[in-house]
């Protein structure tokens, strides 16, 4: 799909249908990150660093139209390439639904399910290295109570952006190096997940822990688990939010376990992983409609 400029500061995003802006305002509102992001029923706006340069950009649904429109910090200019495809994977524009529905229509449960109600594109983050923070804090607390401590992190150690109006989000999410040298006493968490999470920040700041998928998301959930702390839920949580990888699936979350296609008794991490092996390559798709039958939202 091509990217049309609209204006100098505005880039027009299409997309092939159906694309659902709720869906995606959703899961932005439970998560939302003060500071850091701002969201409205119409448009999502957040801070970003690529680099060295650091900016924000907001995204917004065009009327009438199979796209969204995309605009940005006069600091952001330069960087517009990189920009686009990273917003483009944030927001799943690439995805072939059809082609997913498919793979998935001959299956006994999830055929019928996916029939039930439009398909799902599967919101990714901006920035990995934040979504890696977000997933490790998150161990077994919810998904409130993980944001309130993340929070904390960006009021503590996130700078202030330079080039942001006022009605524009005014913080950068910490960088590994800030995180790696911090003085985190009282921020929330146990004391052991403070070390997970700066023996995490320090890995990437100094180079030892590459965060990428270009050798696939098995090869990246490895990289994660060789880190004391960070687990199957954690690596894998990470590789489906953190990249949008499409095979990316944490079979011990348990929405997935509990989801009520399963029945009373729900279904065993293993069970799952087993199951699962039917949905490759999509399996992180699968995922996403797990988790709107075990939510109903």
């Amino acid at each position: 799909m091509n990217d049309l400029p609209a204006t100098d500061r505005m880039l027009r995003l299409a997309y092939l249908p159906p694309w659902d802006w709720q869906h995606f305002q959703r899961f932005f509102a439970q998560r939302l990150l003060p500071g850091v992001e701002l969201l409205d029923a119409q448009r999502y706006a957040r801070s970003f660093r690529i680099g060295a340069v650091s900016s924000w950009f907001a995204v917004s649904p065009l009327p009438d139209e199979h796209a969204l429109a995309l605009t940005m910090g006069s600091d952001a200019h330069e960087l517009t390439q990189a920009l686009v495809l990273k917003v483009r994977r944030m927001f799943d524009l690439d995805a072939d639904l059809e082609r997913i529905a498919a793979h998935f229509a001959s299956d006994a449960l999830l055929g019928p399910l996916l029939a039930g109600h439009p398909p799902l594109r599967l919101p990714a983050a901006f920035d990995p290295f934040e979504q890696a923070v977000r997933a490790i804090v998150g161990q077994q607390i919810t998904v409130k109570a993980a944001v309130t401590i993340t929070r904390r992190l960006v009021e503590r150690l996130g700078e202030t952006l330079s080039d942001a109006p006022a009605d524009q989000p005014q913080r950068l999410f910490p960088t590994p190096e800030a995180l790696a040298g911090a003085d985190l006493a009282a921020i929330g968490m146990p004391g052991k997940r403070v070390q997970t999470l700066q023996r995490f920040a320090v890995a990437v700041a100094d180079g030892a822990l590459q965060l990428h998928v270009e050798d696939g998301p098995e090869e990246l959930v490895r990289r994660l688990r060789e880190l004391p702390g960070i687990g199957p839920w954690t690596a894998e949580y990470i590789a489906l939010r953190g990249f949008g990888a499409a095979d990316a699936f944490p079979a011990a979350d348990l929405g997935l376990l509990k989801a009520p296609l399963w029945g009373e008794a729900g279904i065993s991490a293993s069970q799952l992983q087993a199951r699962a092996e039917a949905w490759r390559p999509f399996r992180a798709y699968a995922a996403l409609h797990l988790w709107h039958n075990y939510s109903g939202a």
